[in-house]
């Protein structure tokens, strides 16, 4: 338990992230910190690395809405100034404090609080013998780093723990994990260290992160980007609710990636309607599609859904037309029939339906076809041409 979350034992995978504020900056970091919570965030980790950061922590703590992690560097009594101030864990980075009786003093104190500690192994700052002992950054190395840590816990019968073994290179990160999920059985944090900024941080984080949860590893995640951290905790919250991890809080949008018989500017209106929903806490899954054609259809097992033709926009419940709007007006309409939805239900809207948007709809949908033809795509000419050149001898 970090405070009042659950972490592994089954329980929802949480997301986490960090404050880049000074510590000692009160109300400055409890800003940040319900921003963090605001946008998602489960537990919120600060820095401790100096006697004002241990002092704005006791400040900190009790105003918090969610728990707080304290990040120790090198100095051991910091851990110990940050237990005094309430903290809900503390991350140690076996790197960074390494002489054992520090370690087990902390451990022992740790003990006897209540109070988890995370095991934050970090590729860029493995101990010097380890570095040796492996050629470099390795998973044997990383795991083993852990190991030790684990042992000086032992020793003083303290093992409520959680573990990382963080790097900035992807496959390392993942090899690494899948050998510590082998090799002990504790909830385990991930993470791809150092990631950077967006969108090749997205990248980097999803495919470290995102594999290892599908595989079954992980209790808690962080995307660790250089940018702001709400931006992590989006990120957190999203690749969690794609993967079905957590259920849906926020709006899901899909939008097809336009074609000959897109009828709109596509990548527009998706961003209109992205923008738009962006202010609701909408927990459903919306689409926007280019044409009448195929949108709906396409798009069935959305909540809600638009697809554009003739200069009207076809508005879809559960791949259902239920409305027929101008075309300037169809973001407008799908934000007030999704808000309509989320309060009445996919019944009650189906029910609700114009009675005369379905004939509408396949009038604009047969004009459509009968303008541009099946193969708006001239697919099948491309497919004959194939045919032609590989039946030559």
């Amino acid at each position: 338990m970090v405070g009042k979350v659950p972490v592994g034992g089954g329980a929802p995978i949480s997301v986490q992230s960090m404050t880049v504020t000074k510590t000692a900056d009160v109300d400055g970091t409890l800003a940040q910190i319900y921003a963090l919570a605001g946008a998602g965030a489960d537990i919120v980790r600060c820095t401790c690395n100096e006697e004002a950061a241990a002092e704005g922590l006791a400040r900190i703590v009790p105003r918090s809405p969610v728990p707080i992690v304290a990040d120790i560097h090198h100095q051991y009594r910091m851990a110990l100034a940050a237990l005094d101030a309430g903290v809900h864990c503390l991350r140690l980075n076996p790197g960074n404090i390494r002489k054992p009786e520090h370690i087990k003093a902390v451990a022992s104190e740790c003990k006897d609080r209540g109070v988890p500690i995370r095991i934050g192994v970090n590729g860029g700052s493995l101990d010097p013998k380890l570095y040796e002992k492996y050629g470099g950054q390795t998973p044997e190395a990383l795991v083993e780093s852990a190991q030790t840590e684990l042992a000086y816990f032992a020793a003083v019968g303290f093992d409520d723990v959680k573990i990382s073994v963080k790097a900035s290179n992807v496959p390392l990160m993942i090899e690494s994990y899948r050998l510590l999920a082998d090799t002990v059985d504790y909830p385990l944090h991930l993470g791809v260290t150092e990631a950077g900024p967006p969108p090749a941080g997205l990248v980097k984080s999803t495919a470290g992160i995102g594999t290892l949860l599908a595989e079954g590893i992980g209790d808690t995640i962080r995307y660790s980007l250089t940018a702001d951290p709400v931006e992590e905790v989006v990120a957190g919250r999203q690749l969690l609710e794609a993967m079905g991890l957590r259920e849906r809080t926020g709006m899901d949008l899909i939008a097809c990636p336009s074609c000959g018989r897109a009828e709109i500017d596509v990548i527009g209106v998706a961003k209109e309607a992205q923008e738009a929903f962006a202010k609701e806490e909408l927990p459903i899954q919306v689409a926007v599609m280019g044409c009448v054609v195929n949108g709906p259809g396409e798009a069935r097992e959305a909540d809600i859904g638009i697809a554009a033709g003739r200069k009207r926009g076809h508005l879809f419940v559960k791949g259902q037309v239920v409305r027929v709007v101008p075309e300037e007006d169809m973001v407008e309409a799908l934000l007030a029939e999704a808000r309509a939805l989320v309060e009445e239900g996919v019944e009650a809207r189906l029910a609700a339906a114009d009675s005369g948007a379905a004939a509408e709809a396949e009038l604009d949908r047969q004009a459509l076809l009968e303008s541009q033809g099946d193969d708006a795509n001239n697919s099948e000419e491309r497919i004959q041409l194939i045919q032609k050149r590989v039946t030559q001898t």
